[in-house]
């Protein structure tokens, strides 16, 4: 098979992308493009493909994952945002996750416990979940880091919020009681919480 160069885009620290005619993008150092030969319009020989693909790239996007994961603790999503942005092939990503999930260097459920048991006591259940969507991580994976953790205390939250936010429920008008909840309703927090809080603020008040 044919690998035919088409086009050669220098990139950032010495690197290049190498787009091969069938659309395949990959990164190489400048000094690999004379090591293989890498010319606009020239056919890459399918050894010197093999090797690269089978070889060099798998094992630097390993590394590159791997110093990833030193520097700080990522979901499976971020990791692979990370790798694409470094211009590997999708096939070696996937490989590269795959590798590193063996190992348990990626591990989506400990990070949503993680992520959960450090913000449990200033966040909503709804808004953590939340956060941890937007990071990649599936509700499955969620829901099995809330079955190994103890609920947030949200009404404690919502009366941290309320003394932080002033608000005197004897003095308040309609106008400052509607805000409040609006507030609270956009931290996550659910409406029969948030009016149990009121009416038990209510009553004591």
């Amino acid at each position: 098979m044919m690998h035919q160069i088409s086009e050669i885009e220098k990139l950032s620290s010495g690197r290049y992308r190498i787009t091969l005619d069938d659309g395949l993008q990959f990164p190489l150092y400048g000094k690999e493009l004379g090591q293989y030969g890498i010319e606009v319009d020239a056919v890459l020989p399918e050894a010197a493909y093999l090797e690269i693909m089978l070889e060099l790239l798998p094992t630097r996007a390993k590394k590159k994952a791997l110093h990833l994961l030193e520097r700080m603790d990522r979901t499976e999503q971020q990791l692979r945002t990370k790798l694409t942005e470094g211009g590997y092939p999708p096939e070696i990503v996937e490989q590269t996750l795959e590798y590193v999930k063996g190992f348990h260097y990626i591990d989506d459920v400990r990070y949503a416990r993680t992520y959960m048991e450090y913000r449990r006591a200033s966040r909503s259940l709804r808004q953590m979940e939340q956060d941890l969507y937007q990071k990649g991580i599936s509700r499955a994976d969620v829901q099995e880091a809330l079955e190994e953790m103890e609920a947030p205390d949200e009404e404690q939250q919502i009366r941290q919020w309320i003394a932080k936010k002033r608000f005197d429920a004897e003095t308040a008008d309609r106008q400052e009681r509607d805000r409040l909840i609006r507030f609270l309703l956009r931290r996550g927090y659910g409406m029969a919480v948030i009016q149990r809080v009121l009416r038990s603020m209510d009553e004591t008040g």
